[in-house]
């Protein structure tokens, strides 16, 4: 009797599953249909018996009727229904954002691997007074007199011998000196000069030019490059470069330059004035060039002289720098434009030597003429050393420069005769 009495209560306190069981006061009409009160109740016109859709029959025990049990379990089921709703958290903001988690890994995953590639560089000093320069930027040493960068040899300035070419050798130079302007705080608005030169429309312009090359660096291979200047005669200036390599220290490249000041607007030489000499003057460093001048006198060839001539040079818009001439290292090309193809093919520039007489501009057309010496063209296979004398000249036939080029035999190297090689205490 307890199990059945037990049995109708729980039977008569489940709660119909229609949409009316959502809401406390609706009504259901037996044997009739459902429709909505004007109060928005939904309900049954019928003629038969309404009954409440959440009335529940009282519980009885052995036919007696218990009131307290049926709100106990009303109340128990309250608590259920209560306690269940109460773990669903509410949808806010926060609850909609992605899981955070695998954004913070994928975060740290990133710094560690930016942490190890750090670590990966070579801190490790060469010497013990100086750091390595990894990133190639460039520094002052030796009292703030010489400057030093690093730079690495790309793949797009090397040529067909897998070498870096001599116009790659120039541009570190070029590099390296506007950058020790740059660093020792005297460079003004223009291209390399100082604020006392811009002043007065003043610019650098190089007269003479010698590179002497012991060894042409290679793909990947990283070349240290120190540079310094000193008086050059009442009016100009000496600029000097030493070029090693950086894992041997090994001699690769000597050059030595003078520069003179040119009026920017009227395009001719011009003097050095005295407070463009207290300027740099401090910067000077007492000391002998790194190469030392052969004297010798370059001739001046002609259409009778010249054995080869290249007709029809101009020069490209990104030829030019910002003082609207051709960039120097430019007129390197060209000049060995010229040299004949045999001398390219079984030979390597070893020295060249040129002397700037004049500038040209972006509608120039210019000829490169060459005359070879000491071997004949044909005989290149069994000869040792070829020198080679250069010209390059407008349409009109003025000068722009005269040069002269050693070459040596491929995978041959000898500077026994240029004597000792002066370098900068570090």
């Amino acid at each position: 009797m307890v199990a059945t009495a037990a049995t109708s209560a729980f039977l008569s306190t489940a709660p119909l599953p229609s949409e009316s069981a959502a809401k406390g006061n609706s009504t259901v009409g037996v044997g009739g249909r459902a429709s909505l009160d004007p109060c928005g109740i939904r309900s049954s016109k019928s003629k038969g018996l309404s009954v409440k859709a959440n009335a529940q029959a009282t519980p009885k025990v052995n036919g007696t009727p218990v009131p307290g049990l049926s709100s106990g379990l009303e109340g128990k089921k309250n608590d259920e229904e209560s306690g269940s709703s109460s773990f669903r958290s509410p949808r806010t903001f926060i609850n909609q954002l992605p899981d955070w988690s695998m954004l913070l890994a994928a975060i740290t995953t990133v710094f560690l691997a930016a942490e190890k590639q750090w670590m990966m560089l070579d801190w490790k000093p060469r010497r013990p007074d100086m750091l390595v320069d990894p990133f190639g930027m460039g520094r002052i040493i030796q009292d703030g007199l010489v400057f030093r960068q690093n730079f690495s040899i790309r793949s797009y300035e090397i040529g067909a011998d897998r070498t870096a070419s001599i116009e790659t050798l120039m541009n570190h130079l070029q590099e390296t000196a506007l950058n020790h302007v740059k660093s020792a705080g005297l460079l003004g608005d223009g291209f390399g000069s100082t604020p006392e030169m811009y002043k007065r429309n003043l610019i650098w312009v190089v007269a003479r030019m010698q590179v002497l090359v012991d060894r042409y660096p290679t793909w990947g291979d990283v070349v240290e490059v120190d540079t310094w200047v000193c008086q050059s005669g009442k009016n100009g200036m000496r600029r000097d470069w030493l070029v090693r390599d950086w894992n041997t220290g090994e001699i690769l490249t000597r050059a030595s330059s003078v520069w003179v000041m040119m009026n920017k607007e009227t395009r001719k030489l011009s003097k050095m004035p005295d407070e463009v000499r207290e300027e740099i003057g401090g910067y000077f460093l007492d000391k002998a060039p790194v190469l030392a001048d052969d004297g010798r006198k370059l001739p001046k060839l002609d259409d009778g002289t010249a054995e080869y001539i290249r007709r029809g040079l101009t020069p490209r818009w990104s030829d030019l720098d910002v003082n609207q001439h051709v960039n120097n290292v430019k007129y390197i090309g060209w000049v060995l434009e010229s040299a004949p193809a045999p001398i390219m093919e079984t030979h390597e520039l070893s020295s060249i030597t040129i002397e700037y007489r004049r500038e040209c501009g972006r509608h120039s057309v210019l000829q490169s003429l060459a005359a070879v010496s000491g071997a004949s063209v044909g005989g290149l296979l069994d000869s040792g050393y070829v020198e080679c004398q250069h010209l390059l000249r407008l349409e009109d036939g003025s000068e722009v420069l005269r040069g002269r080029t050693e070459w040596r035999p491929k995978h041959s190297k000898s500077f026994s005769s240029l004597g000792p090689i002066l370098e900068p205490s570090a």
